[in-house]
C-alpha cells in the first residue's frame, strides 16, 4: 500500500499527540552468589528492609540482610532457577499474602497459595495483606476477660485461656500439645454453628512449621472429621520446603488472622511450634553470615517471637472489641522449661500450659501438670460458675499429691487425711479426657461440682468415668435446664446448688445400687 508523505505526517501526529509518557523506577541488580535457598545480589542501594526482589522465572525472595555493597536475601522457591549473574529488580512492596474468608476451609503455604488440590483461591487486590504488621498501641487494646472455652476440663477449670490472650503449649515430644490444639479448634464449632459467615463463629489458623506432611494431613483429617475444617486455615510449611518459607508462616498465618481480627470477629490461631520455627530462622541467618549468638541462634531471635506475639490482642470497643488469641507451641527437650527459646517464649506470653511427659504415660491425659502451669489473666477469663467451682481445685490436687506422697511411708492415717486421697484420686480421674471430645462449659462446671463436693466419694475408682458419662447424659435428658441456666445466665446460684445436689444424690443412689 502507497502512503503519501503528508499522510504519514498526519499519522505520526495523530501518535504523537496521543502519546502519555509513562516512567517506572526500579531498582536493577545482579546475583553475585546463589546456593541453599539464599542469594546474594549487588546494585540494589536503595533496597528496603523486607522488600519483595523478583529474580524472574516467577522466583520471588525477601531482603534480610543490608550490607554496604550487597544485599542478602532468601528465595521464596527453588534455587535452580536462579543463576550467577541474573538481573534481580525491587518491588518497592514488602512480602504479602491474601487474606479473607475465602481462606477457611483451606490447606495454604506460607505465600497463601493453595496446596490442597481444591484450585485456586480467587481473591482481591484488597485482601493483600504486609505479613509484618504493626501490633496494637496500648489505647487500641482492652484487657482479657472474655473465656476462650477449650473444651478440655483441666485448662479450662484451671488454666483458663481468653480471648486476645497469648497462652504457650509447652512439653516434650508426644505429650499431647498438637491434639490439645486440635480439641480447643473442634469446641470452637459452638460459637457459631460452624459458619465462618457467622459473626459469632471464632475462626481458627493452625501454622504446621516443620512438621511432617503425614501429620499435617493428619491434622486436616481431623478437622474435617469433627466438622471444624470449614471455619479453620492452615498455613503448611512442612520440613521438607525451604527454611524461608517455614519461618515466614507464622507470619503469614498472623496477618491472615489479623485482616478477621480488625473486621470484628474472633480469631485463635496455634503456631506449632516456635521452636522450629527458630531454627529455620537460625539457618537462613547463617547461611547469610549473620553472627551467632547463644546456641548459635541470631541476636535477634527474641524478636523475632515478639513481634509476632505481640500481634495477639483484644481490641478495644472504638478498633471493633475483635480478638486474636495466640496459642504458640514450643517442644521442650527432656522437660528442660529453662532451655534458651523455652524461657525466650515464656517471657512474651501471658502464661504457660506444661504438659509433662511423666503424667501422659502414667495416663493421665491430657498430662497437665497444673503446679507449673499458669494463666496469667486468671479467672477473669472465666464465667462466674467455673470460678466459683474450681476455686480451690487447683489447691486441693496439689494438696493431694502431698499427701499420697507422705501415704506412701505410713500406714495409719487420719480420717481427713483418708479422705482428701479419696478426693482427689476422683478429682484425678475426672480431669482425664479423651482425644478430640471436648466437652461444654456448662457440663463441666456440673461434673466438677460433683467431684469436688464428695459425690464421688462413695463411687470405685475404677467406675468413676463410666459415672461420669452416665450423669452427664442423664441431665441433658432429664434436667436440661440447669445446663441451659449456666449457658445463659453463666451464673452459680443457690438455687442452682441445691438442685445439682438433689439431683447428684438421686442419680448415686441408683448407679450403686
Amino acid at each position: 500500500m502507497d502512503l503519501k508523505p503528508s499522510e504519514v505526517a498526519t499519522v505520526l501526529k495523530s501518535e504523537i499527540a496521543g502519546f502519555a509518557g509513562r516512567m517506572q523506577k526500579s531498582s536493577v541488580g545482579t546475583v553475585l552468589m546463589v546456593g541453599d535457598g539464599t542469594a546474594r545480589v549487588h546494585g540494589l542501594d536503595d533496597c528496603m528492609m523486607n522488600e519483595m526482589l523478583d529474580f524472574g522465572n516467577g522466583i520471588f525472595g525477601v531482603a534480610l540482610n543490608l550490607e554496604e555493597d550487597n544485599v542478602g536475601a532468601v528465595l521464596l522457591g527453588s534455587d535452580t532457577k536462579v543463576k550467577e549473574g541474573d538481573t534481580v529488580r525491587t518491588t518497592g512492596r514488602v512480602m504479602s499474602v491474601p487474606t479473607g474468608l475465602q481462606m477457611c476451609g483451606r490447606v495454604v503455604d506460607a505465600l497463601g497459595r493453595a496446596v490442597d488440590g481444591k484450585g485456586e483461591i480467587k481473591f482481591a487486590p484488597s485482601d493483600l495483606r504486609p505479613i509484618e504488621g504493626r501490633s496494637p498501641s496500648v489505647p487500641e487494646r482492652q484487657p482479657v476477660k472474655e473465656p476462650l472455652q477449650t473444651g478440655i476440663k483441666a485448662i479450662d477449670s484451671m488454666i483458663p485461656i481468653g480471648r486476645g490472650q497469648r497462652e504457650l503449649i509447652i512439653g516434650d515430644r508426644g505429650t499431647g500439645k498438637t491434639a490439645l490444639i486440635v480439641d480447643t479448634f473442634i469446641n470452637q464449632k459452638s460459637t457459631g454453628g460452624g459458619d465462618p459467615k457467622n459473626k459469632d463463629q471464632v475462626i481458627c489458623i493452625y501454622v504446621a512449621v516443620g512438621q511432617k506432611q503425614s501429620t499435617v494431613k493428619a491434622v486436616v483429617d481431623k478437622l474435617e472429621k469433627y466438622g471444624a475444617m470449614p471455619y479453620s486455615i492452615v498455613v503448611s510449611a512442612p520440613a521438607s520446603s525451604e527454611a524461608a518459607m517455614q519461618f515466614l508462616s507464622c507470619y503469614a498465618g498472623a496477618s491472615m488472622g489479623e485482616r478477621l481480627r480488625d473486621e470484628g470477629r474472633h480469631v485463635v490461631i496455634a503456631y506449632d511450634d516456635l521452636y522450629k520455627q527458630a531454627v529455620a530462622y537460625r539457618q537462613v541467618l547463617l547461611l547469610l553470615r549473620r553472627p551467632p549468638g547463644r546456641e548459635a541462634f541470631p541476636g535477634d531471635v527474641f524478636n523475632l517471637h515478639s513481634r509476632l506475639l505481640e500481634r495477639a490482642a483484644k481490641l478495644s470497643k472504638e478498633k471493633g472489641s475483635g480478638s486474636l488469641t495466640a496459642l504458640p507451641v514450643v517442644e521442650t527437650q527432656e522437660g528442660d522449661v529453662s532451655a534458651y527459646i523455652p524461657t525466650n517464649v515464656i517471657s512474651i506470653t501471658d502464661g504457660q500450659i506444661f504438659l509433662e511427659s511423666s503424667l501422659f504415660n502414667a495416663g493421665q491425659r491430657p498430662g497437665v501438670n497444673a503446679g507449673i502451669s499458669v494463666s496469667r489473666v486468671g479467672g477473669s477469663a472465666q464465667i462466674g460458675a467455673m470460678k466459683k467451682i474450681s476455686g480451690g481445685l487447683r489447691i486441693q490436687l496439689a494438696q493431694f499429691r502431698e499427701l499420697a506422697a507422705f501415704a506412701q511411708f505410713g500406714s495409719d492415717l487420719d480420717k481427713t487425711t483418708q479422705q482428701a486421697i479419696t478426693r482427689g484420686q476422683r478429682m484425678t480421674e475426672l480431669l482425664k479426657q479423651p482425644e478430640f471430645q471436648p466437652v461444654p462449659v456448662e457440663e463441666q462446671v456440673v461434673i466438677l461440682y460433683a467431684g469436688s463436693s464428695g459425690l464421688l466419694d462413695s463411687v470405685p475408682l475404677a467406675r468413676v468415668a463410666d459415672f461420669e458419662k452416665k450423669y452427664l447424659a442423664f441431665v441433658r435428658s432429664s434436667h436440661a435446664d440447669v445446663l441451659t441456666a449456666l449457658r445463659t445466665e453463666k451464673k452459680w446460684t443457690d438455687a442452682l446448688q441445691k438442685k445439682c445436689d438433689e439431683i447428684g444424690q438421686k442419680f448415686r443412689s441408683e448407679f450403686l445400687a
